[in-house]
């Protein structure tokens, strides 16, 4: 079975990620003029990623950090399909949705998110198909999560956080404020904590990190299993909760899709985050590579890419020129410590304390109370 919804043009909204519920507000406040929309979710909220960790270490509820999508699909007036994708032919212009059926558009943005394939994971890491706790999709980790709290309460668990960057640092600590009694030991594999930020941000979070307790093993894991993490070296680490907080990948099914992509299989997009192979189709997010310069795979970015791809997809649909997304030099990085406290960057630039946390505190609910 096909859907294909009336209307001259069908811009078809695939993912709503941080990037994509951006334009479902700016489409509340500018429609697009025959244009028929499609958003495809299988969430009925999207979760904003840069408040989980306070939600981990109990400073938000769950509702804080989720955007409901019910009322920007009303008020955009999109029509909503609650599934998600299992394949995208790029020349035939259609996805094929998990529900079985196919749809059809004209105009296609993909914000779909990052994932964790379990497949991979499991090749590089045995046993953490079965005895890992994903952080990704966060939809997934944070409906487990109450689990994790209430084994932390009857007893004093032994937590291993696998993987270092800015996500797996900020659980481990969000962690050790929730759970004061709990072992919890941060693997950064051969390279230290927070490995891709300057070096004085580095030394700010290795004594945050023991000054509160987190044990940092320098050392690769190597498999899982129901009572300890394998290291490389032939030592296991006992280990009650395994959480895996390792790269990200993407989707699979972009594999045969027939878009042009980067050597990790995200799709490669151009200035405009158009895909370089084919122009009816954008892409912003952890989906996307930009192709004309490095960029972090980070939440900030895609956060700001929200806008220019909401005047892009207008402007492309009337057939009018595009404009260049120029992500800023220097973004602020705002790493939360599990207490009141914070680690903040800005290029080369770094500052800390319990202000920091409060500023972070400050963006974060405003972003979400504009989304709301």
């Amino acid at each position: 079975m096909t859907a294909r919804p009336s209307g001259s043009q069908q811009l078809v909204l695939l993912g709503a990620g941080h990037a994509h519920v951006q334009v479902l507000v700016q489409l509340a406040e500018q429609p697009l003029p025959g244009v028929q929309i499609t958003l495809v979710s299988p969430y009925p909220r999207q979760m904003y990623s840069g408040m989980v960790p306070g939600f981990i270490a109990g400073h938000y509820t769950l509702e804080d950090c989720v955007i409901p999508l019910q009322p920007l699909v009303r008020r955009s007036g999109v029509r909503w399909l609650q599934t998600s994708a299992v394949a995208l032919d790029a020349e035939q212009q259609s996805i094929a949705l998990a529900d079985g059926s196919t749809l059809h558009y004209d105009w296609l943005s993909v914000n779909t998110g990052p994932v964790q394939d379990r497949d991979r994971a499991e090749q590089a890491l045995p046993g953490s198909r079965e005895h890992g706790l994903f952080v990704r999709p966060i939809e997934h980790f944070t409906s487990l999560w109450p689990k994790v709290a209430q084994m932390g309460r009857k007893q004093a668990l032994r937590i291993a956080v696998i993987g270092a960057g800015a996500g797996g640092i900020e659980l481990a600590f969000a962690l050790r404020h929730r759970m004061p009694q709990a072992a919890v030991n941060l693997l950064s594999g051969s390279a230290p904590p927070g490995a891709n930020y300057p070096m004085a941000v580095q030394r700010r979070l290795q004594l945050a990190l023991t000054q509160r307790g987190i044990t940092i093993v320098q050392e690769a894991a190597t498999s899982i299993d129901a009572e300890a993490v394998y290291l490389r070296s032939g030592a296991a680490l006992p280990c009650d909760v395994a959480l895996l907080a390792t790269g990200t990948n993407a989707p699979a099914w972009l594999v045969s899709s027939g878009l042009a992509l980067d050597e990790s299989g995200f799709i490669a997009v151009d200035e405009y985050q158009r895909s370089t192979s084919h122009q009816r189709v954008f892409a912003a997010g952890d989906v996307s590579t930009r192709m004309d310069q490095t960029l972090a795979r980070s939440g900030v970015y895609a956060v700001r890419a929200g806008p220019a791809l909401a005047y892009n997809l207008a402007a492309a649909t009337r057939g009018s020129a595009l404009q260049p997304h120029k992500p800023p030099q220097a973004t602020l990085n705002l790493i939360a410590c599990g207490d009141p406290f914070a680690i903040g960057t800005w290029g080369r630039f770094s500052a800390q304390g319990r202000w920091v946390w409060w500023l972070k505190d400050w963006i974060d609910r405003r972003f979400m109370a504009r989304l709301r």
